[in-house]
């Protein structure tokens, strides 16, 4: 569930972004308080999905009804400034099939996603002793309460909604948090030095032994060991797609109605920022 302090931290990572607005779509709008609040905030023409559309209907807010987890978002390619899809993803079984979708529906815009911090210390240490990450527990066994709107099914670290992102096509991906979690920073201070010989270890392993550790993922990686992570609550997490990749897109798309794919060369990875 989005908090105020989720929706702020998307406005202003949109203000910072996309101060200019225009098309948006919030996947899985909720009750449409986001996008209520976004329009306060920057001049944005918003519509919105969602698997229950009768609390979107009450507001006024055009939305269209999709199921996330079996269809693909009923947008045409590249019509979208901005993207927002806040609280949303760790209720999906395929969440990049959502992510692909996400950036085939954006024209030269912005894209902005939240989930649960499943690393931040407090989560780490709930892992350790109880194998479920915060936020994340055990699920009734074939129940409709499976889909629930409190049914998290699929933990996301960072480094994996990153790479999903990357792995769609986007660029310029930013980490940023909705707020520091005093639990998490209780736990960080008692056990800093254990955290930091382990990530130490970690790190010299998989580097030297296992060599998993590359110059592209390098950044992503080392996020895992950043403050926002080690305290933050929720993850929010940004990227781009520039023009570039809309023509790309385009000549694929192409391509593939002629029924002859086009294979396109991989791009120079991106330079990845963490916020502080």
């Amino acid at each position: 569930m989005s908090t105020q302090n989720i929706h702020n931290a998307v406005i202003r990572i949109c203000k910072r972004r996309r101060p200019t607005g225009g098309q948006h779509l919030d996947i899985g709008a909720g009750r449409g308080d986001l996008i209520r609040k976004l329009g306060g905030a920057i001049a944005v023409n918003s519509v919105a999905c969602d698997l229950h559309i009768e609390q979107l209907n009450e507001n006024a807010i055009p939305c269209t009804q999709v199921n996330l987890n079996h269809e693909s978002l009923p947008y045409s390619n590249c019509l979208f400034d901005l993207v927002t899809c806040s609280e949303v993803i760790e209720h999906l079984e395929n969440y990049r099939a959502l992510l692909r979708e996400a950036f085939r529906v954006s024209k030269n815009g912005l894209a902005v996603i939240t989930t649960p911090n499943v690393l931040n210390v407090k989560s780490r240490v709930r892992y350790l002793c109880s194998g479920f990450a915060n936020l994340f527990g055990p699920l009734p066994v074939r129940t409709d309460k499976f889909y629930s709107t409190g049914g998290h099914i699929t933990p996301i670290p960072y480094f994996y909604l990153a790479h999903a992102l990357l792995d769609a096509g986007f660029e310029k991906v930013e980490l940023d948090i909705d707020k520091v979690q005093k639990t998490s920073l209780f736990w960080l201070i008692s056990l800093f030095p254990l955290i930091l010989v382990g990530w130490l270890c970690f790190k010299a392993f998989e580097q030297r032994k296992f060599k998993t550790i590359t110059v592209e993922n390098a950044p992503l990686v080392a996020a895992h060991f950043s403050w926002s992570l080690l305290v933050g609550r929720t993850v929010v997490v940004s990227a781009v797609k520039r023009s570039e990749a809309i023509e790309k897109s385009d000549i694929r798309v192409a391509q593939e109605m002629k029924g002859h794919p086009l294979m396109l060369p991989s791009s120079v990875p991106p330079l990845i920022n963490l916020q502080k």
